[in-house]
């Protein structure tokens, strides 16, 4: 349940449309609603601004498909992050109008179109390299789904820097930028350098074996000389992207 549902509610309790035990029918579901395996959180949305958010791995799929309608029986946009092309598919029997991005193993089902006019730029994810476009994508697809319009910089990372140098213009008329990179993490640093807007950092688990599944990259942005850098967790495009989300409101 989201607050504009929420509020409409109460107007028709107010107007005499809806009386008090069918509101409470309604409302029922408050805070929570308790599946045995999950306990599904449909208020949310009320106290962040975002409904509930299924991560998929480690799910099975009749599991995903209960709390998918759950949330969408309760008007709520399904988002499920870290979702198998095979868990898709079974799970689309169920949700015909999930669409599934193969490339970010993210899979969204709207109820409704997110309001414009509380997004106020754009979001720009940046990917260091090819090998990153799974992290970058599942990012780019949860700012997306939470109704912010976002562009995408793809292979731009400082082993070849004039291919990030010739969009200096493009990032700087971001809102809010996501940096995504593995192997030495170095991007992010450069990045900030050159733009007056956030960047948010994601480590990859992109590299070879020094790499230590990107604590390296992780450490390298945490450590990074352009003041203002804020880091995600390693692979968390998810993450990212929320907080992209609340910057792209303030």
């Amino acid at each position: 349940m989201t607050a504009e549902q929420l509020r409409q509610i109460l107007q028709l309790v107010r107007s005499g449309e809806l009386s008090p035990e069918e509101a409470v029918d309604r409302l029922r579901t408050l805070p929570f609603e308790d599946l045995g395996f999950a306990k599904v959180d449909h208020h949310r949305a009320i106290r962040t601004g975002m409904p509930e958010v299924i991560f998929g791995a480690g799910k099975t799929v009749d599991q995903i498909v209960e709390i998918s309608q759950r949330l969408a029986a309760r008007g709520q946009d399904v988002l499920i992050t870290r979702l198998g092309a095979e868990e898709a598919r079974q799970v689309q029997v169920h949700l015909p109008d999930l669409v599934y991005h193969p490339v970010g193993r993210i899979a969204v089902w709207r109820k409704t179109e997110p309001s414009p006019n509380l997004r106020r730029g754009t979001v720009l994810v940046v990917a260091a390299g090819t090998a990153d476009l799974p992290v970058a994508e599942e990012a780019a697809v949860t700012a997306e789904a939470l109704g912010n319009k976002v562009e995408r910089l793809h292979d731009v990372g400082v082993a070849g820097i004039h291919r990030l140098l010739a969009h200096v213009e493009r990032l700087r008329r971001a809102a809010v930028l996501i940096v995504v990179a593995g192997m030495e993490g170095a991007l992010p640093s450069v990045v900030a350098g050159l733009v007056d807007r956030p960047v948010i950092a994601v480590p990859t688990s992109v590299g070879y074996g020094a790499s230590f599944r990107g604590l390296a990259a992780l450490l390298a942005m945490l450590n990074s000389c352009a003041a203002g850098v804020t880091v995600v967790n390693i692979d968390n495009g998810f993450g990212a992207a929320v907080a992209a989300n609340l910057i792209n409101r303030a």
